[in-house]
């Protein structure tokens, strides 16, 4: 690597610690960051800073907040009684940019993973069961990726939920639109033919 002053190569050490960035993207983002105007670093310094102090948890569904309440456990039109379980914040953009999902959410934060250590006591599924305790909640939507932990999770959600009396139910999954058939592998066309719908 080579020798940068110290703040710079701070600070391009520091981007090399955000997912994605390596060295190249990390020099060049420090770079920009030199050549910005001072207010400009002030503004993303700031910004960096205040979502560490003024973001949290909702107190609901565990989304990302700068309230007591996010903005769908706010919105007196989201329908409450449909919850839509999703594994990390991030997942929820994905949703409401179909536009077609009207209900709520809840944030598990991650899934089970006994090869890393993370069982269902890490996971925020306590306060998902004390929203069924109010009767409110007549469907639970899993929507947890499409992998080993996520479908574990799925699974395992679905048996401690049912005997609860709430409808659990599983995103389709299957082939993408726009893509070949050819190029499926065969656990996706096992689920396209698994979860076929009729026309």
């Amino acid at each position: 690597m080579p020798d940068f002053a110290e703040p710079l190569a701070r600070l391009i050490q520091e981007f090399k610690r955000l997912p994605g960035i390596g060295q190249k993207s990390a020099q060049r983002l420090a770079f920009h960051v030199l050549r910005a105007p001072r207010d400009s670093a002030g503004r993303l310094a700031q910004a960096l800073l205040d979502v560490k102090d003024k973001l949290g948890l909702c107190a609901v569904c565990n989304n990302i907040s700068d309230a007591e309440l996010c903005p769908f456990c706010r919105d007196p039109r989201r329908d409450p009684s449909l919850v839509c379980v999703v594994e990390e914040p991030h997942t929820i953009a994905a949703i409401e940019s179909t536009r077609e999902f009207q209900g709520q959410y809840h944030v598990l934060h991650g899934t089970l993973s006994p090869l890393r250590g993370i069982g269902p006591e890490q996971l925020r599924i306590k306060n998902l069961i004390e929203r069924l305790e109010g009767g409110q909640v007549k469907e639970i939507i899993l929507a947890t990726n499409p992998t080993g932990e996520g479908e574990a999770t799925a699974a395992y959600l679905s048996r401690l939920l049912k005997p609860l009396g709430v409808r659990v139910t599983r995103i389709a999954m299957g082939i993408p639109v726009g893509s070949d058939l050819e190029f499926a592998d065969e656990v996706t066309m096992s689920k396209s033919l698994e979860n076929r719908r009729e026309m």
